[in-house]
């Protein structure tokens, strides 16, 4: 099917297409050109001049593993009884059926990056999910990282266990004796594979085996963090173990903004529109995402859901134009930005030939006005939302 006479952009590499046409077949972008189609037939979809843009994404939250309106039995988020805990996935404790789900939807998100919660200083892998489905499975696109927390969330929690760790030391510490114990399984295991005959096979351990896509580097580590201390104690240990890492959250980020992108350090911004509800978030500002761009930072920015609700991520990004960002800044924080940080920006975040068909009209309004909807929402080709129907 096509979708015709719209202004089109494409957030690849800045390119905009003032009128032109989209063609998907079987999920997947075929086409993206200026002018009319020379065919055009009953199944395809007459834009009326409005503006077509990727699906957004959350590049950070906890949708469906924390759900809507449900205490302790719907908060599978956190683990919180052992502080290393890299075996937990994230998939295991979605629920798809959630009703935030259909509110994502609804406001054009057409993806979600969900990650375990920070009480654990290690709290299990991180997946990205379409927001559309009944079977997490079939929504699924790839596990994209592994969830490790600093500051004062893993204090609090073991702090009233009166278990470690109860200080950054000791959190630093578990997450250094974790990784460098997984090191050392992987480098066993490697020996082993190397020359079977001279080297004993480890003995298997979960935890440890978690870990080796992380070592090598096929996902990177997303490091809760919000003060500037703490952000530093990350690059830190990523360096120690030459890991790649992802900055989540980063509320002082714009106190090291400079160094930050001298190191090309990735981070996701957020919760954007919030209280200083902690105190080490007493450093929020809402100049903090234009701080790390005007410094050469990859940023997105994140709602953190339930923390805000997933339905204000471009309410977010807007309050981002507010503290400095440009409206094509904050489009791309919220689509190609979100995407290439989290590493699957071969499937989403652009309108281009060969990626996903997950796409997003506006016949009137602002994509990131606070009264604006999308006339028409597409995950993978398939219309799940479209006003009138």
């Amino acid at each position: 099917m096509k979708i015709y006479n719209v202004k089109i952009n494409t957030m690849d590499s800045g390119r905009i297409i003032e009128k032109g046409w989209v063609e998907i077949v079987d999920g997947k972008i075929t086409a993206v050109e200026s002018g009319d189609p020379r065919n055009i037939s009953h199944e395809d979809t007459d834009g009326c001049g409005g503006l077509l843009i990727p699906g957004f994404i959350d590049a950070h939250c906890h949708l469906g593993i924390i759900e809507n309106g449900i205490d302790f039995e719907g908060d599978d988020s956190n683990e919180a009884t052992d502080p290393f805990m890299p075996q937990l996935r994230a998939i295991d404790g979605i629920n798809p059926l959630d009703r935030c789900f259909s509110e994502a939807v609804e406001r054009g998100i057409t993806t979600a990056v969900i990650s375990p919660g920070s009480a654990d200083p290690c709290g299990g892998s991180i997946e990205a999910v379409k927001t559309y489905g009944r079977r997490i499975d079939d929504m699924r696109i790839r596990t994209v990282g592994m969830k490790f927390a600093l500051g004062e969330n893993p204090k609090h929690v073991f702090n009233d266990r009166d278990e470690t760790p109860v200080t950054r030391m000791g959190t630093s510490a578990a997450i250094r004796e974790g990784l460098f114990k997984a090191k050392r399984y992987l480098a066993q295991l490697e020996s082993y594979e190397n020359d079977p005959d001279s080297c004993d096979e480890p003995e298997f351990d979960i935890k440890n085996h978690s870990l080796i896509p992380l070592l090598k580097k096929d996902i990177p580590a997303h490091f809760h963090c919000h003060r500037a201390d703490d952000i530093f104690t990350a690059l830190r240990i990523a360096g120690e173990f030459d890991i790649d890492v992802i900055l989540v959250h980063a509320t002082e980020g714009y106190l090291a903004a400079d160094i930050l992108g001298a190191e090309k350090v990735r981070v996701i911004s957020g919760p954007v529109i919030c209280d200083r509800c902690k105190p080490e978030m007493k450093g929020l500002d809402l100049k903090n995402t234009a701080e790390l761009y005007k410094n050469g930072v990859k940023a997105a920015v994140c709602t953190d859901h339930p923390v805000i609700p997933i339905q204000y991520l471009p309410t977010s990004a807007a309050m981002a134009v507010k503290g400095g960002l440009t409206p094509q800044q904050a489009l791309e924080a919220i689509t190609v930005n979100a995407a290439e940080i989290v590493g699957i920006h071969d499937r989403v975040g652009m309108i281009r030939a060969g990626m996903d068909g997950d796409i997003q009209l506006y016949k009137n309004g602002d994509p990131l006005g606070l009264l604006s909807e999308p006339d028409l929402v597409m995950i993978n080709g398939k219309t799940v939302k479209e006003e009138g129907k």
